[in-house]
């Protein structure tokens, strides 16, 4: 019997009928993994719901989250959603004004949080917002109630309460309100993006379809649940009934991949391209012949493309490189990646191929918190992928492009709107009903999507032409010895640019120079460095309209990250943050006579 999922909930039944396993979820305490069985699951996500009503939670209620990853999370959005709750899940990495604004605005009830750290940090932000009663945590912290605390309370509800828990879960409709998520904004306050059960179903049963993978595999999950990315990904893996290994501490994902050996996992491109400069980074430690051929193999994998025939020489070279180099970069990643998601960014090509030609297939997508999220995504089910664009559409979408280059799209996905913010909302869904993504875009061969920029982002040189800074910055990236790069230049007279370099590759390529430093601030200002990063800059502007090149550009002695501020959670650029850390720079550069 096929399970029909028209509520998040739902998977827990389709699971549990269809694809029960001892490992259904799984988390980690200090280097030991743990797991829920389907139907352990299944209890829990009941038990949190009674309990929730028990404390007086009711249809339309807002309970927050704010956790890194873990297994019970799951228990809490799942039971939230069989009440008619609104689940709240924030980044625990935000500062206090973020937090107070988004719990005042959703007029949260109840909060849970993950650690004695974020308690301690959250306490006095929670004591001043009238609507919340009480703050739980995932684990025993020491002056509050637990999740423990709910679960038993439901767990005594079970009788009482079971018949009048299964009516509401009956009740709940497909319109209804599932989800309220905070989109973090690269600038002004966060928006509430308010998402129905329908719009998460319909994406994650949509996105489920495109890959063979199922019960009989594992993933691992690291990227924030909060955000709707990761958490829509880890609807279509409980979908697919495969086992969740939840990782909070982004320090043990190597470990993680090599003890639970997935199949498959949902990653960024900065996580991949760390992943990519691991595998140069072992190369540079060989010498003679071994690095010879470690370098030709991987020059090798550029002639990588999906549904690619290739001719009997190069076979023959491929699979010379799989026994000698790649399977060992797939022994490093556990041995059994299938596929490796992408999003949130462009991903280099070069990577994508790289891992590729190593069997590890990435599906590059595309998509927004407003629509749930997925827009596109390279599709291996229906060979239907392409380096370079985010793939077809993703089943029930329409898009089509608007006279000045911006993406809008319909589909069963777009948000129901901004929480308490009309307005907003109308800014951006008009009134024909299309959603318009602020992204630039174009259609390759007429299937494949292609991002080209973000349209808020673009801006003009004082001569009148136009500079698409993404495409720039990606272009910069290409380069080992740039980790991060913004282009700037608005209203002058050339792009200029804000690099901040890969310190681990750049310390490598000073040792190897015999060049001395003493920190990071020091090393920046050394010719000989300075002059590496412009040949990089120099072989790049190559490839760039000539009003587009990078004319001027300065090294920063930051890593920028979201701790520091410069990048969102979501690891995108925070303009305006770093145009005001470095103003000083940016007067600098423009300020000499102006080419």
């Amino acid at each position: 019997m096929e399970y029909v999922v028209t509520r998040t909930f739902d998977v827990l039944e389709r699971a549990l009928n269809m694809f029960p396993r001892p490992d259904a979820i799984a988390g980690k305490k200090g280097n030991d993994w743990y797991t829920y069985s389907t139907e352990e699951y299944y209890q829990k996500a009941h038990q949190f719901a009674l309990g929730m009503m028990a404390l007086g939670i009711t249809r339309g209620d807002k309970v927050a989250t704010v956790t890194n990853n873990r297994p019970e999370w799951n228990f809490a959005d799942m039971g939230l959603a069989m009440i008619g709750a609104v689940h709240v899940p924030i980044y625990p990495t935000i500062g206090e004004e973020e937090y107070s604004y988004i719990l005042e605005h959703c007029e949260a009830k109840y909060l849970l949080v993950g650690d004695q750290k974020l308690y301690e940090k959250l306490k006095p932000v929670a004591e001043k917002i009238p609507t919340i009663l009480e703050v739980f945590g995932f684990d025993e912290l020491s002056g509050i109630r637990s999740m423990e605390d709910i679960l038993a309370l439901g767990e005594s509800k079970w009788e009482e309460r079971a018949f009048e828990l299964e009516e509401i879960k009956k009740s709940i409709m497909p319109d209804d309100l599932a989800t309220i998520i905070y989109t973090s904004g690269t600038t002004g306050v966060p928006k509430g993006v308010m998402l129905s059960q329908r719009n998460l179903v319909s994406n994650f049963t949509a996105h489920a379809k495109m890959h063979h993978l199922g019960n009989d595999h594992r993933v691992i999950s690291f990227l924030p649940l909060c955000h709707v990315y990761e958490r829509s990904v880890n609807y279509h893996f409980q979908h697919k009934g495969m086992g969740i290994y939840y990782v909070g501490n982004l320090g043990q994902i190597l470990s993680s991949l090599k003890e639970v050996k997935p199949h498959m996992f949902n990653s960024v491109p900065r996580l991949l391209e760390r992943v990519y400069d691991g595998f140069i980074a072992k190369g540079k430690e060989l010498t003679g012949f071994k690095k010879k051929l470690y370098f030709w193999a991987i020059n090798l994998t550029q002639h990588f493309e999906y549904n690619k025939k290739y001719g009997p020489l190069l076979s023959m070279k491929i699979k010379i490189a799989d026994k000698l180099i790649y399977s060992k970069w797939r022994e490093a990643l556990g041995g059994n990646i299938v596929y490796a998601v992408s999003g949130g960014a462009a991903l280099q090509p070069r990577i994508a191929r790289t891992l590729g030609m190593a069997g590890m297939y990435n599906l590059e997508g595309y998509g927004l918190t407003e629509t749930s999220p997925v827009i596109a995504v390279n599709n291996p089910a229906k060979g239907k992928m392409k380096i370079g664009t985010v793939g077809p559409l993703l089943e029930g979408y329409e898009v089509k492009i608007a006279d000045d280059g911006e993406i809008l799209c319909k589909g069963p996905g777009v948000m129901m709107g901004y929480y308490k913010a009309p307005d907003l909302t109308a800014e951006v869904i008009d009134e024909e009903g299309w959603f318009h993504t602020g992204d630039i875009g174009t259609f390759v061969d007429g299937i494949y999507l292609k991002i080209t920029d973000r349209k808020k982002e673009m801006f003009k040189l004082s001569g009148g032409k136009y500079i698409a800074p993404q495409m720039i910055e990606n272009k910069l990236k290409v380069s080992n010895l740039i980790e991060q790069a913004m282009v700037i230049g608005a209203n002058q007279k050339f792009a200029s640019a804000l690099i901040s370099p890969n310190f681990v590759l750049l310390h490598d390529w000073c040792s190897e120079h015999k060049i001395h430093f003493e920190n990071n601030k020091e090393l920046i200002q050394i010719p000989e460095v300075v002059a590496q990063i412009q040949k990089e800059v120099n072989a790049i502007n190559k490839t760039l309209g000539q009003h587009e090149e990078i004319k001027r550009f300065r090294l920063v002695c930051a890593e920028w990250n979201p701790a520091t501020g410069e990048l969102s959670p979501t690891l995108k650029l925070r303009r305006n943050v770093i145009m005001e850390k470095y103003k000083d720079i940016v007067e600098e550069i423009y300020s000499v006579s102006k080419n």
